[in-house]
C-alpha cells in the first residue's frame, strides 16, 4: 500500500507541474474533500489547479520531503516560478497530507505559506 500512495502522491505533483487538468479525473477520488478549501470534488482541484496557474504561468512545485505510512502521505514541497514580487522570501512552501483509497486521493490537509494577491 505503501508504494501505491507514494506513487499517487508523485502522480499528482507531476500532472499540476505539467497542466495536466485532465489527470486528475484519474487522481482523485470523485468524492474527493479538500479541507483547506472546504471543497468536495475533483472540479474544485481543476479550479484551484487553473488559478494558481493563471496566476502564476511559471509556478512549479518541487517535491522536498514525503513520508508514507499506511493509506497517508505527508508532502512538504517548495514552490518556484513565483515572481519575486509576490514573495520577498526563499520560495514558498506547502505541507500536504493525502489520504488515498482505492487508489485515488481521497482528503487533503494543507497549509502553505504563499500569500496570493487579492487575499
Amino acid at each position: 500500500m505503501t508504494d501505491d500512495v507514494r506513487a499517487i502522491a508523485q502522480r499528482m505533483y507531476e500532472a499540476f507541474n505539467a497542466r495536466d487538468l485532465a489527470a486528475a479525473e484519474t487522481i482523485f477520488s470523485t468524492d474527493f474533500v479538500s479541507h483547506p478549501l472546504g471543497t468536495v470534488g475533483v472540479d474544485s482541484v481543476l479550479k484551484a489547479w487553473s488559478g494558481l496557474h493563471t496566476m502564476f504561468p511559471d509556478i512549479q512545485v518541487v517535491v522536498e520531503d514525503m513520508l508514507v505510512d499506511a493509506d497517508k502521505a505527508a508532502v512538504r514541497t517548495t514552490l518556484h516560478g513565483i515572481p519575486a514580487g509576490v514573495e520577498a522570501q526563499a520560495p514558498p512552501s506547502m505541507m500536504e497530507i493525502f489520504r488515498v483509497q482505492n487508489g485515488r486521493i481521497a482528503e487533503l490537509w494543507g497549509m502553505s505559506s504563499l500569500n496570493r494577491p487579492g487575499r
